[in-house]
């Protein structure tokens, strides 16, 4: 299965369950891996004939920045359901992360699988 990848796309958003956290918008981080046979792209040259990686980008940012999650399994769920509504996306791999939300660490987050079978 052929992949499109979208990597360390940074969103500013409410995430978080302490008062501080819903207070003012934060970094969250987000990678996508989708899955998809993008062969027919290949030999076509049109954008028509692949999932569009910008789209799902701007979806992605929209989603965090408007969300107000406690979560970040909720967000990435969020995330991979929307992906998932596109019929040629057979499965997706979410990353949410919240980088310096623990103290000593460049980041913490979760990483989730979801497939058309699922």
């Amino acid at each position: 299965m052929d992949k499109i990848f979208i990597k360390d796309l940074i969103a500013r958003g409410i995430i978080g369950v302490n008062d501080s956290e819903r207070e003012k918008p934060q970094e969250i981080l987000i990678n996508i891996i989708l899955y998809a046979d993008i062969s027919k792209a290949g030999a076509s040259d049109k954008l028509e004939d692949t999932v569009s990686y910008r789209t799902i980008a701007k979806r992605a940012i929209a989603h965090a920045e408007m969300a107000k999650r406690y979560t970040v399994e909720a967000l990435a769920t969020d995330i991979a359901q929307f992906c998932l509504e596109d019929p040629r996306i057979e499965k997706v791999c979410v990353r949410v992360e919240k980088p310096g939300a623990v103290r000593f660490s460049k980041s913490v987050g979760v990483e989730i699988e979801r497939s058309r079978e699922s």
